[in-house]
This record gives structure tokens, sequence and C-alpha cells, in this order.
């Protein structure tokens, strides 16, 4: 009983992370084979934690990550965010009302300043983020 009470409480806490934005979905799946993931199995790429059926799959996906990125997108699929820093300013986030949703990615600024100079290359600015 304790253990249906907690997956219910866990199922209600993610599902409100995704209620203010309909039509996304949390990652369930491998990008690269389509199987389900593992928490185990993960790659942190431009501030998005990537999960995977197991660790063989990372440097697949590590091989033509935009490839997979563009599926995320395709498929609706928003990544759990763990980005510390504006891609502009390389400021820490502490407030994650500014953010954009790119390719997969949900990224957050410190500013609207920020965010504007993202949209006008936001390629550049995830570049950033990956060195």
């Amino acid at each position: 009983m304790i253990k249906l009470i907690l997956a219910a409480l866990l199922t209600m806490a993610a599902l409100s992370v995704f209620a203010k934005d309909p039509g996304l979905r949390q990652q369930t799946l491998c990008p690269v084979t389509g199987e389900k993931i593992v928490k185990n199995a993960y790659l942190d790429y431009q501030g998005q934690r990537i999960y995977f059926c197991c660790k063989g799959c990372i440097s697949k996906f590590q091989a033509e990550p935009e490839k997979y990125m563009e599926k995320f997108e395709k498929d609706g699929i928003l990544l759990e965010n763990v980005q510390k820093k504006d891609p502009i300013c390389n400021m820490e986030i502490t407030d994650r009302k500014i953010k954009r949703d790119y390719k997969g990615r949900r990224v957050f600024f410190c500013s609207d300043y920020c965010a504007k100079e993202f949209d006008k290359d936001p390629k550049a600015a995830l570049e950033k983020m990956s060195k």
C-alpha cells in the first residue's frame, strides 16, 4: 500500500512539472535504441540530462548529438534540465522564469536581455554550453 501511495505521489509530482507545457513529455526511452531508460546511464549535454538504456549508447549519442536532439524536439520530449549558468553571460541561474525551448532543450536565462541574445544565434550559445 505504501509503495502504491509513493508511486502516485511521484507521478503527480512529475506531471505537475509538465502541466504548464501541454504536449511536452518526459523522456522515458533511450534516444539511440528506443528501449526503456535507466537512471544510471546518462550524459549531461548543453544543460540537459539525457538518459539511455545502457552506458554503451552514450558514445553513439555523442557521435551525432544533434540528430538525437532534433528527434527529442519532434517527439515533444522535454529533457531534464541541469543547467546552472546562463549561456550568454555565464552568470548563475537563480530564477528559472526566463526560458526558451529550442530543439528538445529548455534553456534558462538570468535576464530578458540574455534570452533575446540567445534568440539571435541559439546554436552559438549552445555550443558555448558544451565547452
